[in-house]
Formats: structure tokens, sequence, C-alpha cells
């Protein structure tokens, strides 16, 4: 009798992944048709777009990695990183103009105000999310999921009102210290040297943080107590200290983050992190949450999947559309494969 039940189910799991697989690859072939055919209309227009996606990635996987780190050892959407990006940015402003007087023009001093103003908002929000950790989440371990998903909610409020209460209602600005000047020029296409900082900056961060979590002690403690806390505990490792670890680093790449985005968009706003955060999520989710190389895959992915609906000119959607497909994106990942692009299926316990 169970063979007779399970043979037609698992026929059934058999057909539904293939009907599925095959509509996915229609949509693949008309994407790579549609991208290969503004190519060929546009290819100096299609690069430069190409390298616009590249650099807004970048910025992207700061955040996704914040959001993929604390979920790998939790199993916690912090839904309040995204607002600590936010206060990121603020804290780059802040520390730039205030404390250290940055402007345009002051030249190669600009480089080590950059410097001291990236450790400073790095401290600043990585003190700020342990803090978090400390006050909201740790009373909250094991309580039900819900409990901390609420929390982290109403956490991002919080911050959010923390940011209007001290920046106001309306955008502050950077100043625009970032040079203009190109790297390179060839065949129309341009790429200028502010594209190139945020790549810079970002790429050492992110194979500062794999070798972290790869290779040293700390590392090894964040990985065991991902597994397993009660293990991790028994093996001498301090799971407290090892998940407020995870927070602080988490929120160092918030602070990269937002003085990235502070110095290349120049404008930051008290409810943009609550925004940007969701993209980077998706991102995570797309590469597959929990793991590190795998957020980088989808924060790539997903600013190009920005760039080329923002920037390409034969039969795009247009910028008004870009937060629909990134969340439609989202939608499709959790339906058809929730563990996401490069993570692994896992078997629920029963």
């Amino acid at each position: 009798m169970a063979a007779d039940v399970s043979a037609p189910t698992l026929a059934t799991r058999v057909k539904r992944p293939s009907l599925i697989g095959g509509l996915g690859l229609l949509f693949v072939i008309a994407l790579l048709v549609w991208l290969a055919i503004n190519f060929a209309k546009t290819p100096s227009d299609f690069i430069s777009v190409f390298l616009i996606g590249i650099t807004t990635g970048c910025v992207y996987a700061l955040v996704a990695l914040g959001y993929t780190l604390v979920y790998g050892i939790l199993e916690l959407i912090n839904f309040a990183h995204g607002d600590v990006f936010m206060l990121g940015g603020m804290f780059t402003i802040t520390f730039a103009t205030h404390l250290f007087g940055l402007h345009h023009g002051q030249g190669s001093v600009t480089v080590l105000i950059v410097f001291a103003t990236l450790l400073l908002s790095m401290l600043a929000c990585g003190v700020l999310n342990a803090t978090i950790e400390f006050v909201a989440y740790r009373p909250l371990r094991g309580a039900p999921r819900l409990a901390p998903l609420i929390t982290a909610i109403g956490v991002s409020f919080i911050i959010e009102d923390v940011g209007l209460a001290w920046k106001g209602p309306n955008y502050i600005t950077a100043p625009d210290v970032f040079p203009h000047s190109a790297v390179f020029s060839a065949g129309g296409v341009t790429y200028t040297w502010n594209k190139l900082i945020v790549v810079i900056i970002t790429v050492p961060v992110l194979l500062g943080l794999l070798w972290l979590v790869q290779e040293t002690r700390q590392g090894k403690a964040m990985r065991a107590t991902a597994q397993d806390k009660d293990a991790a505990a028994i093996m001498g490792i301090n799971v407290n200290r090892t998940i407020s670890f995870t927070f602080l680093i988490a929120g160092f790449l918030a602070g990269a983050a937002g003085l990235l985005y502070a110095l290349y968009v120049t404008t930051v706003r008290f409810d943009q992190g609550f925004q940007l955060g969701l993209i980077a999520f998706t991102a995570a989710v797309l590469g597959g949450i929990g793991n590190l190389p795998g957020a980088v895959l989808g924060a790539v992915l997903i600013g190009l999947i920005q760039a080329f609906n923002e920037g390409l000119n034969w039969h795009s959607p247009g910028s008004d559309w870009t937060e629909t497909i990134v969340f439609s994106i989202l939608i499709l990942i959790l339906v058809f494969r929730p563990e996401g692009l490069l993570g692994e299926k896992t078997p629920e316990g029963g």
C-alpha cells in the first residue's frame, strides 16, 4: 500500500520540476535574446550600463552579506539591517563634513579623510548592530521565530525615526569627492573613477570577510554556532559572544556600504534603508541566503537587472518597474527555488 501511494507522488514530483524548468528555460532564452538585441543595437551603451550594474551590485553585496551572515547563524531575517546601512550613510556625511571638513577639491588629503570616515562609520554601525542584538534579539533567543521577526521590523521603524529626528525628512547631501575622470575610454565606453572606487573598496572587504569566516578561529566558531549552537557550547565556544561578533561584522559591512552609497550617490534620506535593504535581502535570497558567495552573486545579478531595466532603450520596462521586477524575482525564487542559486537543499526535520 505504501508503495502504491508513494509512486504517483514521486511521478508528480518529477513532472512538476520538468515543467517549471522548461518555462524557466524559455524565460532565460527570451532574456538573453533581449540582451543580445540591445547589445547589437547600441553596444557602447550596453557595456556602459553593464559597468554601472556591477558598481551598483557591489554596494548591494555589502548589505546582502550582512543579511546572510545573521541568517546563517540565527536563521533571523534582520529587517533592521537596511536601516543600519542608512545610518551608516548619515554617519559618513556627519563625520566627513563636520568632523573632518571634507569638501570637493581637497586633493590627496581626500583619500585619508575618506579612509578615516570609513573606519569610523564601520565602527559606529558595528557597535549599533551589536547593541541591537544584545537589547532586542538576545532576550528572544528561545522564543518562537515570529517574535524576533516582529521585533526586527519594530527596530527598523525605530531606527528610521531616529534618522528622521536627527537629519529631518529631506535628503542630506554628501560632498561629491569621488573623481569623475575617466579610467579608460574606448569605443564610446567611458568608465570613471567614481565607479571604480566603489569596486576597489568593496572587493577587499568581501575577500577579507571570506577569509575571516573560512580561515580564522572566530570564523570557525561562527560556522560551528550556525550548525548547532548546543554542540558548539559543549565544545567550549561562547555562543553569545560569537553571535554578537557576527552582528558586529554585519554592522561593519553596513557602515562600509553606507559610506560608498553616500559618496557615490551623494544623497541620503531617512527612509532609504528600508527600500534598499529589501533589495539587498532579495539579492541574498537569490544567491542563497546563508551562503556568502551566493549573496555576492545575487547582489551583482540584481544590480545588473536594475541597470539593464533602467538603462537599455529597446523595449525596456523603465525605472518605474524596477521594484516590481526585483520583488517578482524574490517571489519566484521563494516559490520555485527557495534555496537560491548557490544554496543547498536541507531536509526538514520530522
